[in-house]
């Protein structure tokens, strides 16, 4: 049996490193809205950790519609589950003191060690290690990228804000982005154009006194997003999962996920590369991630992106944007693509934030009335669901649309 956790703070908390480490008070609100959301990508059998108010009546009701082989488990009920392995949305310094204070057995938690390698492995450093690794697909045809760059507090030891400036303005023809080395879901992303050059270069000096750190690459002309899932045994070998489409906004913060298929998803690149290609490509990073070492368990997705060129075939693959050493929202949406989503069906997924609690019992209540939700056999044939409980209290709340 295993114990799944929502911790949406999980990138935010590695790049703190503290045990004693407290999100922004958004962040908070959306791991209590959000935290059943495991209950749709758990292992039959295990448990999920989420307060039973609202959520052992919609747990109920679910079961009910689909076959979920889940059950609540409250945060004073941890000493009951202390030999099950927890599986959190991301590992860090906080989550293993919530979950050792709770009276989960030390021996299956990381210790600190396991954290420190795995903290590293989780930086975006280790981007441009897949294009190294690519090996075959490094002369393929199709790809672009590539040409990000890490930026190190040396690099400007005594050199001060101007020599930062000067960084900045070698990209200035097509703009870049920097970002900090831990974070995700399109946060931690700072845009340069020249209009906001002063902005830029205090991000930059806040991350190089913090993370000592950040990485840089030019702004690409994109068409669409997707990524890559894969599952690492922690021994070396690594398995591919499934695809994954999503949408971003204009800063590349993540909106939702699109309820494909991988057959679907292969279809639609066809549009833009070679499948025999595209395949090359999944096995060359299948390799490249079984390269960077045998120090994590777990899901991981590596984001991709379809790319506009000038020069050569209209259309190439950015391989790696960046990697989530984590579970996400496109394994979610894959996940429950597979298992409940009736065959042929398409639909959406996503989370959304409202700032006033009144909107989104608006909002949830018009979905509702005007996609009306149909479960035939355990799936979704067509409507609205939404994946948590809507309360009066919610700010947040994650659901699908399918039809």
């Amino acid at each position: 049996m295993k114990l799944y956790v929502f911790n949406p703070d999980a990138d935010m908390a590695l790049g703190n490193n503290e045990e004693n480490y407290m999100a922004p008070a958004t962040i908070r609100r959306m791991a209590e809205d959000l935290a059943l959301l495991p209950i749709w990508y758990a292992r039959p059998g295990s448990g999920v950790l989420a307060p039973s108010a609202y959520n052992a009546d919609y747990l109920k009701q679910m079961q009910q519609l689909f076959r979920l082989d889940v059950q609540l488990v409250t945060e004073p009920e941890l000493p009951d589950y202390a030999d099950m392995q927890v599986m959190p949305w991301g590992w860090n310094p906080a989550i293993r003191k919530r979950m050792l204070k709770g009276g989960v057995a030390e021996s299956l938690l990381p210790s600190a060690a396991d954290l420190s390698r795995y903290r590293r492995l989780a930086s975006r450093a280790n981007v441009r290690l897949l294009y190294a690794c690519g090996g075959e697909a490094g002369n393929m045809s199709y790809l672009c990228g590539g040409e990000g760059v890490l930026v190190t507090a040396d690099d400007f030891a005594n050199k001060g804000r101007e020599a930062v400036q000067e960084l900045l303005l070698r990209w200035q023809d097509c703009g870049c982005i920097c970002k900090s080395l831990w974070s995700g879901s399109g946060k931690g992303l700072c845009w340069y154009r020249q209009e906001e050059m002063e902005k830029v270069i205090d991000w930059c000096c806040r991350a190089l006194r913090t993370d000592g750190a950040f990485w840089l690459e030019p702004i690409y002309n994109k068409v669409e997003d997707f990524a890559m899932e894969f599952y690492a045994d922690g021994k070396g070998g690594v398995r591919f999962v499934g695809y994954s489409r999503f949408v971003t906004d204009g800063k590349g913060a993540y909106r939702g996920n699109l309820l494909a298929t991988d057959m679907q998803v292969e279809e639609w690149i066809q549009t833009y590369v070679p499948l025999e290609a595209f395949h090359r490509l999944r096995e060359s990073v299948r390799k490249g991630l079984a390269a960077l070492g045998t120090d994590y368990t777990g899901f991981l997705g590596v984001d991709m992106m379809v790319c506009r060129q000038e020069k050569g075939h209209p259309y190439a693959v950015n391989p790696c944007v960046e990697v989530n050493l984590r579970m996400n929202m496109g394994i979610v949406a894959h996940t429950f693509c597979d298992r409940f989503v009736a065959p042929g069906g398409e639909g959406f997924f996503s989370i959304e934030y409202f700032p006033a609690q009144e909107a989104l019992q608006e909002q949830h209540a018009r979905d509702m009335l005007e996609h009306p939700l149909r479960v035939e056999q355990g799936r979704v044939v067509s409507g609205y669901l939404p994946l948590i409980p809507v309360t009066p209290r919610s700010r947040y709340r994650a659901f699908v649309r399918v039809g």
